[in-house]
């Protein structure tokens, strides 16, 4: 008498219909299907588990694309504003060194209540001529160290405010010279031009000299073409060290550089 071996019976049954269809196999068959379904599935999961991050990687691509190339684009613009920052660091240097603009106070100036003299340099024998003597027409440039003009004459009755004179700025202390031998006929401060001198000339031309840090001359003194009477400042109505200077014949503004042509050296 054999032994049967035991088995396994499944039915389907699909909706709808009246009967229903049996499937009958050994019971090891059934057990090596559920081993091998769970396998599959445990595989599916491994290999789901591995190659996750690769397809998240794949899919951050192109978004790490586009943020390479926007870091590229504003790396390209910093360097463009540092260039631009350094060029305008050296235009601020040259131009504090033009006016004088000292951030950082003077530590003598400071540690003492009587006001200090801003130094003058002397020039070398024989680099600059001799003053003058004697009244002359204005024809000689004012100034020793190089300086640059910032405004010019402007007539009353335009959109800009009205400008009488020329605008040279400077250092403050450079050396103020007449640009024409004359008498000193007014010596003063005054809220407009601050510290000023205003020298007479022959043929009734005048010259002004504003917005100094201090005056040389005296009321009355006879000057020559080229004298030092001053040294330039910030005083009055003035918003960086430079040099005003006006000339006039009478009640008429003349433009000084038709008349002081001729350097000083």
């Amino acid at each position: 008498m054999s032994t049967q071996r035991p088995q396994i019976n499944l039915m389907v049954h699909r909706d709808g219909e009246l009967g229903s269809r049996s499937f009958r196999m050994p019971v090891w068959m059934f057990r090596a299907l559920v081993v091998s379904a769970a396998m599959f599935v445990m595989g599916a999961l491994v290999v789901a588990a591995l190659y996750a991050p690769l397809l998240r990687a794949a899919a951050s691509v192109p978004r790490l694309r586009e943020d390479v190339a926007r870091l590229e684009a504003e790396t390209a613009k910093v360097r463009e504003l540092a260039a631009a920052l350094d060029s305008v660091e050296r235009r601020y240097g040259r131009l504090r060194e033009m006016v004088g603009a000292d951030i950082v106070p003077d530590p003598i100036a400071l540690a003492y209540s009587l006001p200090l003299a801003p130094p003058v340099n002397a020039a070398a024998p024989g680099m600059r001529r001799l003053p003058a003597i004697g009244p002359s027409l204005p024809y000689r440039w004012p100034l020793d160290a190089p300086g640059y003009i910032t405004r010019g004459i402007v007539e009353p009755g335009g959109s800009e405010e009205a400008h009488t004179g020329l605008d040279i700025a400077v250092t403050i202390g450079t050396t103020v010279r007449a640009v024409g031998g004359g008498t000193v006929i007014d010596v003063g401060s005054d809220p407009e031009y601050g510290l000023f001198v205003l020298l007479q000339h022959p043929d009734g031309y005048e010259s002004k000299y504003g917005h100094l840090s201090r005056t040389l001359v005296d009321r009355g003194a006879i000057v020559g073409a080229g004298e030092v009477i001053g040294l330039s400042g910030n005083s009055g109505r003035s918003t960086a060290p430079h040099l005003h200077l006006e000339i006039r014949r009478g009640d008429t503004t003349i433009d000084p550089l038709t008349m002081v042509q001729e350097d000083s050296r």
